[in-house]
Protein backbone atom coordinates (compact mmCIF):
# COMPACT_ATOMS: atom_id res chain seq x y z
CA UNK A 1 0.00 0.00 0.00
CA UNK A 2 1.15 3.51 -0.61
CA UNK A 3 1.20 6.74 1.86
CA UNK A 4 -2.32 7.67 0.47
CA UNK A 5 -3.82 4.30 1.38
CA UNK A 6 -1.96 3.35 4.43
CA UNK A 7 -3.26 7.07 5.42
CA UNK A 8 -6.81 6.41 4.97
CA UNK A 9 -6.75 3.28 6.47
CA UNK A 10 -5.48 4.76 9.78
CA UNK A 11 -8.05 7.33 10.01
CA UNK A 12 -10.63 5.55 9.22
CA UNK A 13 -10.29 3.37 12.15
CA UNK A 14 -9.27 6.51 14.62
CA UNK A 15 -11.92 7.59 16.63
CA UNK A 16 -12.99 11.06 15.96
CA UNK A 17 -11.55 13.03 18.98
CA UNK A 18 -8.01 12.26 18.43
CA UNK A 19 -5.32 14.06 16.71
CA UNK A 20 -2.85 11.99 14.59
CA UNK A 21 0.31 13.62 14.07
CA UNK A 22 2.45 12.01 10.94
CA UNK A 23 5.80 11.61 11.96
CA UNK A 24 8.07 12.64 8.90
CA UNK A 25 11.31 13.13 10.04
CA UNK A 26 13.85 11.59 7.91
CA UNK A 27 11.34 10.97 4.96
CA UNK A 28 11.05 13.15 1.71
CA UNK A 29 9.13 16.21 1.19
CA UNK A 30 7.61 14.03 -1.79
CA UNK A 31 6.13 11.88 1.01
CA UNK A 32 4.82 14.79 2.61
CA UNK A 33 3.26 15.75 -0.03
CA UNK A 34 1.04 12.70 -0.75
CA UNK A 35 -0.13 12.54 3.00
CA UNK A 36 -0.81 16.48 2.20
CA UNK A 37 -3.10 15.91 -0.30
CA UNK A 38 -4.98 13.34 1.12
CA UNK A 39 -5.92 15.97 4.26
CA UNK A 40 -3.12 15.54 6.68
CA UNK A 41 -1.74 19.05 8.20
CA UNK A 42 0.07 17.92 10.77
CA UNK A 43 3.39 16.77 11.10
CA UNK A 44 6.18 15.57 13.50
CA UNK A 45 9.72 16.05 13.29
CA UNK A 46 12.39 15.09 15.95
CA UNK A 47 15.25 17.61 14.53
CA UNK A 48 14.55 21.13 14.50
CA UNK A 49 16.91 22.02 10.95
CA UNK A 50 14.85 19.43 9.00
CA UNK A 51 11.62 20.81 10.32
CA UNK A 52 12.93 24.22 9.33
CA UNK A 53 13.66 23.77 5.78
CA UNK A 54 10.44 21.41 5.16
CA UNK A 55 7.98 24.51 6.87
CA UNK A 56 10.38 26.91 4.34
CA UNK A 57 9.27 24.37 1.44
CA UNK A 58 5.98 23.40 2.44
CA UNK A 59 2.39 24.63 2.27
CA UNK A 60 1.93 26.81 5.16
CA UNK A 61 -1.45 25.53 6.87
CA UNK A 62 0.49 22.40 7.97
CA UNK A 63 1.09 22.56 12.10
CA UNK A 64 4.88 21.49 12.80
CA UNK A 65 5.08 19.43 15.80
CA UNK A 66 8.85 18.97 17.78
CA UNK A 67 8.32 15.57 18.66
CA UNK A 68 12.37 15.11 19.60
CA UNK A 69 14.15 16.18 22.46
CA UNK A 70 15.15 19.77 22.65
CA UNK A 71 18.37 21.46 22.47
CA UNK A 72 18.01 24.88 24.67
CA UNK A 73 20.02 26.57 22.11
CA UNK A 74 18.04 25.82 18.88
CA UNK A 75 14.97 26.57 20.38
CA UNK A 76 15.33 30.18 18.38
CA UNK A 77 14.96 28.51 14.71
CA UNK A 78 11.82 26.73 15.40
CA UNK A 79 9.95 29.59 17.29
CA UNK A 80 8.81 31.33 14.60
CA UNK A 81 6.17 28.75 13.16
CA UNK A 82 5.75 25.60 15.94
CA UNK A 83 2.53 24.72 16.65
CA UNK A 84 3.26 22.11 19.39
CA UNK A 85 6.74 21.06 21.62
CA UNK A 86 5.74 17.75 23.16
CA UNK A 87 9.08 16.98 24.71
CA UNK A 88 9.48 19.43 27.45
CA UNK A 89 11.77 17.77 29.89
CA UNK A 90 13.04 20.76 31.52
CA UNK A 91 12.13 23.78 33.54
CA UNK A 92 15.20 25.76 31.84
CA UNK A 93 13.83 24.74 28.35
CA UNK A 94 10.56 26.37 29.33
CA UNK A 95 12.39 29.47 30.11
CA UNK A 96 14.20 29.58 26.84
CA UNK A 97 10.59 28.54 24.65
CA UNK A 98 8.98 31.71 26.66
CA UNK A 99 11.76 34.10 25.68
CA UNK A 100 11.99 33.13 22.14
CA UNK A 101 8.43 33.48 21.85
CA UNK A 102 8.25 36.77 23.50
CA UNK A 103 10.60 37.71 20.76
CA UNK A 104 8.51 36.37 17.57
CA UNK A 105 5.10 37.95 19.67
CA UNK A 106 3.57 34.60 19.86
CA UNK A 107 2.56 31.96 22.54
CA UNK A 108 3.67 28.61 21.99
CA UNK A 109 1.91 25.88 22.78
CA UNK A 110 3.72 22.83 24.43
CA UNK A 111 3.59 19.75 26.06
CA UNK A 112 5.48 18.29 29.94
CA UNK A 113 7.35 15.04 28.95
CA UNK A 114 7.09 12.34 31.20
CA UNK A 115 9.15 9.26 32.02
CA UNK A 116 6.70 6.57 32.09
CA UNK A 117 9.16 3.65 30.83
CA UNK A 118 11.60 1.13 32.12
CA UNK A 119 14.29 2.24 29.99
CA UNK A 120 17.04 4.76 31.33
CA UNK A 121 17.67 5.92 27.64
CA UNK A 122 14.01 7.92 27.83
CA UNK A 123 13.81 11.35 28.83
CA UNK A 124 11.52 13.16 30.67
CA UNK A 125 9.52 13.86 34.42
CA UNK A 126 9.17 12.01 37.31
CA UNK A 127 5.70 12.89 39.44
CA UNK A 128 7.97 15.20 41.69
CA UNK A 129 9.72 16.91 38.93
CA UNK A 130 6.21 17.76 37.24
CA UNK A 131 4.71 18.87 40.83
CA UNK A 132 7.80 21.50 41.02
CA UNK A 133 7.21 22.39 37.47
CA UNK A 134 3.59 22.92 38.08
CA UNK A 135 4.29 25.10 41.37
CA UNK A 136 6.73 27.08 39.55
CA UNK A 137 4.45 27.69 36.75
CA UNK A 138 1.57 29.06 39.36
CA UNK A 139 4.47 31.59 41.22
CA UNK A 140 6.09 32.79 37.82
CA UNK A 141 3.78 32.21 35.14
CA UNK A 142 5.49 32.44 31.80
CA UNK A 143 3.14 34.52 29.67
CA UNK A 144 4.54 33.44 26.73
CA UNK A 145 4.31 29.53 26.60
CA UNK A 146 1.00 27.75 26.87
CA UNK A 147 1.07 24.02 28.43
CA UNK A 148 -1.67 21.89 26.97
CA UNK A 149 -0.94 18.64 28.07
CA UNK A 150 1.43 15.90 28.26
CA UNK A 151 3.50 13.57 26.72
CA UNK A 152 5.18 10.00 27.15
CA UNK A 153 6.48 6.93 25.48
CA UNK A 154 5.94 3.77 26.64
CA UNK A 155 8.68 0.98 27.31
CA UNK A 156 9.67 -0.94 23.71
CA UNK A 157 8.62 -4.40 24.12
CA UNK A 158 6.15 -6.71 22.68
CA UNK A 159 4.85 -7.20 26.35
CA UNK A 160 1.22 -5.72 26.17
CA UNK A 161 0.29 -5.60 29.51
CA UNK A 162 3.43 -3.46 30.62
CA UNK A 163 2.61 -0.94 27.42
CA UNK A 164 -1.23 -0.47 28.84
CA UNK A 165 0.22 -0.13 32.60
CA UNK A 166 2.48 2.75 31.73
CA UNK A 167 -0.26 4.39 29.74
CA UNK A 168 -2.45 4.12 32.77
CA UNK A 169 -0.11 5.85 35.14
CA UNK A 170 0.47 8.77 32.46
CA UNK A 171 -2.75 8.78 32.34
CA UNK A 172 -3.12 9.28 36.07
CA UNK A 173 -0.81 12.36 35.86
CA UNK A 174 -2.50 14.02 33.21
CA UNK A 175 -6.19 13.49 35.11
CA UNK A 176 -3.64 15.60 38.25
CA UNK A 177 -2.31 18.46 35.78
CA UNK A 178 -5.66 18.64 34.93
CA UNK A 179 -6.84 20.20 38.20
CA UNK A 180 -4.01 22.16 38.58
CA UNK A 181 -3.71 24.13 34.85
CA UNK A 182 -6.15 25.27 33.22
CA UNK A 183 -6.27 24.62 29.68
CA UNK A 184 -5.01 20.95 29.76
CA UNK A 185 -6.48 19.05 26.62
CA UNK A 186 -3.90 17.22 25.36
CA UNK A 187 -2.80 13.74 26.08
CA UNK A 188 0.20 12.56 23.22
CA UNK A 189 0.93 8.56 23.73
CA UNK A 190 1.08 6.43 21.31
CA UNK A 191 3.26 5.63 18.54
CA UNK A 192 2.62 3.35 15.51
CA UNK A 193 3.02 -0.16 17.53
CA UNK A 194 1.01 0.96 20.39
CA UNK A 195 -1.48 3.50 19.74
CA UNK A 196 -4.49 1.16 19.89
CA UNK A 197 -3.64 0.66 23.74
CA UNK A 198 -2.96 4.28 23.67
CA UNK A 199 -6.57 5.14 22.88
CA UNK A 200 -8.22 2.77 24.96
CA UNK A 201 -6.27 3.98 27.75
CA UNK A 202 -7.25 8.05 26.73
CA UNK A 203 -5.17 9.33 24.41
CA UNK A 204 -5.82 12.28 22.95
CA UNK A 205 -3.23 12.32 20.44
CA UNK A 206 -1.24 9.70 19.19
CA UNK A 207 2.42 10.12 16.84
CA UNK A 208 2.64 7.68 14.04
CA UNK A 209 5.34 7.11 11.14
CA UNK A 210 6.25 4.16 9.67
CA UNK A 211 2.58 2.82 9.69
CA UNK A 212 1.79 5.73 7.12
CA UNK A 213 5.72 6.15 5.59
CA UNK A 214 6.49 2.51 5.66
CA UNK A 215 9.88 1.53 7.81
CA UNK A 216 13.02 4.34 7.69
CA UNK A 217 16.06 4.19 6.40
CA UNK A 218 18.83 5.86 8.67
Amino acid sequence: MGIKQQLKSLKAELPENISLVAVSKTKPYIDLEHAYECGQRIFGENKIQEMTLKWESLPKDIQWHMIGHVQTNKVKYMAPYVSLIHGIDRHKLLKEINKQGAKNNRVIECLLQMHIAQEETKFGFNLEELKEVVNELKINPLPNIKIKGLMGMATFTENKDQIRKEFKILKQYFDWIQTQLTEITELSMGMSGDYSIAIEEGSTMIRVGSKIFGKRNY
